[in-house]
């Protein structure tokens, strides 16, 4: 009987077989086998990264669009992993490549681009439980890019910029609104104290007096602007008369 030693990593699990039956796990640490009689296979035990590669998508409301994403996973059982799949990474990557295409073609575009948490949690799910029987644990995936056409994100900048001048306007209106109302306001506090408008008279003729300007400025009183109001009432009505 010849023996040979096998060391298993600390990150590692062998599949021991006998003859090529299975016969158990070896864990890490110096283990010696028995020439002929005994054959293994290591298992990495660590999370794997894998890159989903960027494929075409058809949305629910019928537009293409690229999406890539990242699958985090690991295995669990080394003997599911060895006796029921040929080649657990592929196979998981493969799946989570069609589950994707599946998952995201049945969300909108506004859904894919608001909830993709909430959609790479639900490919995630989806996954983990069809590799459940591989011995694999999906510990996360993750949606990366997704790319629009071109002509997609031009008519979506154009509705932003749209929105945009949308807002400005109506914040100006609103503006507007508020300083007509106190224009209006302080015109009839003004009108109501004969004092107050011949202060504000006399503030605006200072203001026009400090710039450097050949114009003239006539003030009239306020109460012979009123005679001439009254006049005019009088005369409208004799006129009417």
């Amino acid at each position: 009987m010849v023996l040979y030693p096998v060391v298993i990593n600390q990150y590692e699990k062998g599949v021991l077989f006998s003859f090529g039956k299975y016969s158990g796990i070896i864990e890490p640490g110096l283990h010696l086998l028995v020439m002929v009689y005994h054959s293994y296979e290591r298992i990495d035990m660590r999370v794997k990264t894998i890159d989903i590669p960027k494929q075409e998508v058809m949305t629910r409301d019928n537009v293409p669009v690229n999406i890539n994403a990242v699958i985090y996973f690991k295995i669990f059982d080394p003997k599911k992993a060895v006796l029921n799949i040929k080649d657990v990474v592929c196979a998981t990557t493969k799946y989570a490549q069609t589950a994707m295409r599946n998952v995201t073609g049945q969300a909108t575009l506004d859904e894919l681009l608001s909830e993709r948490q909430k959609i790479a949690e639900k490919l995630r799910e989806i996954v983990d439980v069809a590799t459940e029987p591989w011995g694999v644990s999906v510990t996360a995936i993750e949606l990366q890019d997704i790319e629009l056409p071109e002509d997609l994100k031009r008519a979506m900048a154009k509705q932003a910029e749209a929105e945009r001048d949308k807002r400005s306007v109506i914040i100006n209106s609103e503006g507007e609104v508020i300083a007509a109302e106190n224009i209006a306001k302080a015109a009839e506090k003004l009108y109501s104290n004969p004092g107050a408008l011949h202060l504000r008279t006399l503030r605006t003729i200072a203001d026009l007096s400090v710039e450097k300007s050949n114009t003239r400025i006539y003030a009239v009183p306020i109460e012979v602007l009123r005679s001439i109001e009254r006049l005019s009432e009088v005369l409208a009505k004799k006129a009417k008369i």
